[in-house]
C-alpha cells in the first residue's frame, strides 16, 4: 500500500489521498479561496505561466493551481484508482 501519486501537470506530481476536490477556477468564491490562500502562503502555482484551469484543494489546506481541465486530472485520479484496484 504505497502513496498514490497523480500528474497535475508539467510534471507536478500531488499525492491522490491528500486531495479534498477538483474544481474550475471560474467562480467568484473559488477565486476569493485562491486569494485568500495566496496571502496565507498556501498557494502552490504550478500553471508555468499559463492559464489556471483547475484548482486542487487539499487536505493539508494548500490549494494548488494547474493548467489542465479539472475534467483531466479527475480522470488521471480514477485511472489510477482503477489501477490499483487491480494490482
Amino acid at each position: 500500500m504505497g502513496i498514490k501519486l497523480i500528474n497535475i501537470g508539467f510534471g507536478n506530481i500531488v499525492s491522490a489521498s491528500r486531495i479534498i476536490s477538483i474544481v474550475s477556477p471560474e467562480s467568484a468564491p473559488i477565486k476569493r479561496m485562491i486569494q485568500d490562500a495566496r496571502e496565507r502562503g498556501m498557494l502552490i502555482d504550478a500553471t508555468y505561466g499559463r492559464r489556471t484551469r483547475a484548482v486542487v484543494i487539499m487536505d493539508s489546506d494548500h490549494i494548488i493551481l494547474s493548467a489542465v481541465q479539472p475534467e483531466t486530472v479527475a480522470q488521471r485520479l480514477s485511472n489510477k484508482d482503477e489501477l490499483s484496484d487491480e494490482g
